[in-house]
């Protein structure tokens, strides 16, 4: 019976009502905030904010945690666990593999209570997106055009605005540009031949303008790099997609952490492309050794680290019903009165509102599926610099 309702598509157009409608809310707010509390104090600002974020977030990271009910298993120095891991900014380095490696990011950030405060670099577009885009928006994303002479001097004005945060921030890059696909895959293994680089079984070539560019602002305010390998079994019955979390099926993240000082990363630029591109002939060399053997250190190389998991947080449910609470039983009970109304123009309205709904869950799911991501290794497609 609870998997009938888990793949129930009356509850899943409840978690769109809810999550669209509540996420205006939340747009709404910080629009106003922005405008009004933000030139004022952009400590309070962002104080409020956090929260914010927070509870959008947090219904997405609740589809993750609670109803699918997946596991994330982490390997990190324990030691640097304790001392650093949300209690100070972090540049984030990660593979872009996966349809849910963002939200598995947030569902970890939230067990170690940072989840307002993570920040990424994302395409301009995405920023008039409502709901998500509008959020990360008012929350100081780093969007880029992909033009790089535009985008220097937007990521050195972003980053030293981001760097001034009250409380610890987590700023993430995918140096890949997208997820990896065997077209994509091959064309950055061309490009690897083309510029006498060393190549990669399981990663798309880095592109290293935009992290090299980041470094001179975060240089004495962001006192780490953490290095992250995200990665799942291959033989998996469930793959680690939106749909699949949608449905109520677990999965289980295996994510790699390692924190690197800042201090040493090297100054130059041709020592900092050098460091990036040694950082993934790393993650791939995790990879292999998990792809083969499912596990991080056997053939790798690395120093074995134990893996440990994060508590979940009971807030999430507890968020998740307060705002299911709030939308549906208005929003329930206007759609039905209109369809009992008698009236064909209001039941077409009805119609349309179900419809609206329905379709904006489809096209997010569809935005982070991985067959409708950038052209990127397409015949016909103009190579970009890395």
């Amino acid at each position: 019976m609870w998997s009938n309702i888990k793949r129930s598509r009356l509850v899943h157009l409840f978690f769109a009502i809810t999550f669209f409608t509540s996420g205006i809310i939340v747009n709404v707010v910080q629009c106003i905030l922005y405008l009004t509390l933000r030139p004022i104090s952009k400590y309070i600002y962002r104080k409020i904010n956090w929260y914010l974020c927070a509870t959008l977030y947090g219904q997405l990271v609740f589809m993750g945690d609670w109803w699918a009910g997946s596991e994330i298993l982490v390997y990190i120095d324990k030691d640097d666990y304790d001392k650093y891991w949300g209690k100070e900014h972090a540049y984030c380095v990660m593979n872009h593999t996966y349809e849910i490696d963002w939200l598995i990011g947030w569902m970890f950030c939230d067990r170690i209570r940072l989840l307002g405060n993570c920040k990424a670099y994302a395409k301009k577009v995405i920023q008039y997106m409502p709901v998500l885009g509008w959020a990360w928006k008012f929350s100081e994303f780093v969007f880029l055009e992909r033009s790089f002479d535009k985008d220097r001097e937007v990521i050195n004005r972003q980053i030293t605005e981001l760097a001034d945060h009250p409380d610890p921030i987590w700023l993430l890059l995918f140096p890949e540009g997208t997820r990896f696909t065997v077209d994509k895959h091959k064309a950055s293994e061309q490009f690897a031949r083309e510029k006498n680089l060393s190549e990669l079984k399981y990663h798309l070539q880095p592109r290293t303008r935009g992290f090299i560019a980041s470094l001179p602002s975060m240089r004495g305010k962001v006192p780490a790099i953490y290095d992250i390998l995200l990665a799942f079994k291959e033989d998996a019955v469930d793959k680690p997609t939106m749909t699949t979390l949608l449905f109520g099926k677990p999965v289980v993240a295996h994510m790699y952490m390692k924190r690197i000082p800042m201090e040493d990363v090297p100054n130059s630029e041709a020592e900092q492309e050098k460091f990036l591109r040694d950082m993934f002939a790393g993650k791939d060399k995790l990879k292999d050794s998990f792809v083969r053997t499912g596990d991080f250190f056997a053939l790798s190389g690395v120093k074995r680290l134990p893996p440990f998991k994060t508590k979940r947080r009971r807030y999430i449910i507890f968020n998740m019903m307060v705002w299911a609470t709030v939308i549906l039983f208005p929003m329930v009970y206007y759609l039905i009165a209109l369809f009992l109304s008698g009236k064909i123009v209001y039941v077409i309205i009805a119609i349309c509102i179900l419809m609206l709904f329905m379709g904006l869950l489809s096209k997010t799911i569809g935005m982070s599926k991985i067959s409708k991501g950038s052209s990127y290794g397409k015949e016909n497609t103009p190579k970009k610099s890395h």
